[in-house]
C-alpha cells in the first residue's frame, strides 16, 4: 500500500508540474488560420468535393507534443474536441484530461491520507477524475439549452428581414448582429464562412454539426428544400418558429408535473451516501468494521453497482423526451 501511495504521489507532482508548464505555454500563432480552415476540413470529412481544393487542417489536441500525438491516434479525442466546443469552451481536450488526471490522483492521496481502504479510495480517484468532464458536460447543456430557448426569436428576425425584402444572407447577419450569445456567435461563424466563400448549403450543414439539436437540424432541412423546391421562406420560418414554442410550452408542462419524482429520485440517489457520511461523523467506529470483515468488500461492490442500476433506472423514469 505505502507503494502504491509513494507511486501517486510522484505522478501527482509530475501531474501538477505538466499541468502549469502547460497553462502556461504559448499558443500556436496558426490556431486562427486553422479556425478559419475547420469549415472547409468539415466539408472534406463528409466527402464533398465542390470546393475543388484539398486542405489539411492539424488540429492541435493538446500543447503537449507528446499528449497531442497520442490523442490524435483516437476517434473518441475527436468527438471529445467537438464535444467541448460545443460547449462554448477553447480549452484543448489534452488540458481537460490532464486536469482530471491530476483531479483523481490528488483524490486518491486523500483517501489514503484518511485510511481509506483500497477499492473506495479508487471510486473516490475516479469521481475526482470525472468533475472536468462533468464540468463541460453541464456547460454544454446549458449552453444548448439557452440556444433552444432563443432559436425563435432569432428566427422570428429572419423573417421578418426577409418580409422587408433582405436576402437571407443579410438575415444571418442581422442575428449575428442583433440576437444574443449562443445564436449570436454560431451565426456569426456561419454568415462568415459563406463570405470566406464556402457554399451555403455546406455553411449550413457545419451549423448542425456545432449545435447538434434537433431544431436546428430541421431549420437546415426546411432551408435546403425550399432552395430545391421553391415556396414561402417567410411563411416557413414563421411556422418552424411556432412549432418549437409549442415544444417548449409542453416541455415546461412536462417538467412542472415530474418536479416531485425528480425530488424523489434526487433524494434516493443520495440517501445511501449521506447516511455513510452522518454514521462516520456519529460514530467512527461504526463502517470500518465492514470494512475489515473479508466479505465486506464485496457487499460493498455490491451495494454501488445496485446503487448506480437503479440511478440509471430512476434516470431513465423521470428523464422525458419532448
Amino acid at each position: 500500500m505505502a507503494l502504491q501511495f509513494a507511486i501517486v504521489t510522484f505522478i501527482v507532482v509530475a501531474g501538477i508540474g505538466a499541468l502549469i508548464w502547460f497553462s502556461l505555454g504559448a499558443e500556436s500563432g496558426q490556431q486562427v488560420i486553422r479556425q478559419r480552415m475547420e469549415a472547409v476540413q468539415r466539408v472534406e470529412q463528409r466527402g464533398d468535393v465542390g470546393l475543388g481544393m484539398q486542405l489539411v487542417r492539424d488540429e492541435l489536441m493538446s500543447g503537449l507534443p507528446a499528449l497531442n500525438r497520442m490523442m490524435v491516434r483516437w476517434m473518441w479525442a475527436t468527438r471529445f474536441r467537438d464535444f467541448v466546443s460545443q460547449a462554448g469552451m477553447k480549452t484543448r481536450p489534452g488540458k481537460i484530461f490532464l486536469t482530471g488526471g491530476v483531479l483523481a490522483s490528488f483524490g486518491f492521496l486523500l483517501a489514503g491520507f484518511f485510511h481509506v481502504p483500497f477499492p473506495v479510495a479508487i471510486l473516490v480517484a475516479g469521481a475526482a477524475g470525472v468533475i472536468p468532464i462533468a464540468y463541460v458536460a453541464v456547460k454544454r447543456h446549458r449552453r444548448l439549452r439557452r440556444f433552444e430557448e432563443n432559436f425563435p426569436e432569432a428566427l422570428d428576425l429572419l423573417n421578418r428581414a426577409i418580409r422587408a425584402g433582405h436576402a437571407f444572407t443579410i438575415g444571418l447577419g442581422m442575428i449575428a448582429n442583433e440576437v444574443s450569445e449562443p445564436i449570436a456567435g454560431e451565426f456569426r461563424t456561419t454568415f462568415e464562412e459563406q463570405n470566406f466563400g464556402l457554399p451555403l448549403r455546406d455553411a449550413l450543414q457545419n451549423l448542425t454539426e456545432r449545435v447538434p439539436l434537433i431544431d436546428v437540424q430541421f431549420f437546415v432541412t426546411a432551408l435546403l428544400i425550399q432552395k430545391e423546391t421553391g415556396g414561402n421562406l417567410a411563411e416557413l420560418l414563421e411556422n418552424l418558429s411556432r412549432v418549437i414554442r409549442d415544444r417548449f410550452r409542453i416541455y415546461r408542462d412536462v417538467r412542472t408535473k415530474s418536479a416531485h419524482g425528480r425530488l424523489t429520485a434526487g433524494i434516493l440517489v443520495s440517501l445511501p451516501i449521506l447516511m455513510a457520511i452522518g454514521l462516520g461523523i456519529v460514530n467512527p467506529s461504526y463502517l470500518p468494521v465492514l470494512y475489515r470483515d473479508p466479505i465486506g468488500p464485496l457487499i460493498i461492490w455490491g451495494a454501488i453497482i445496485w446503487q448506480l442500476i437503479g440511478s440509471a433506472l430512476l434516470w431513465k423514469i423521470i428523464h422525458i423526451e419532448v
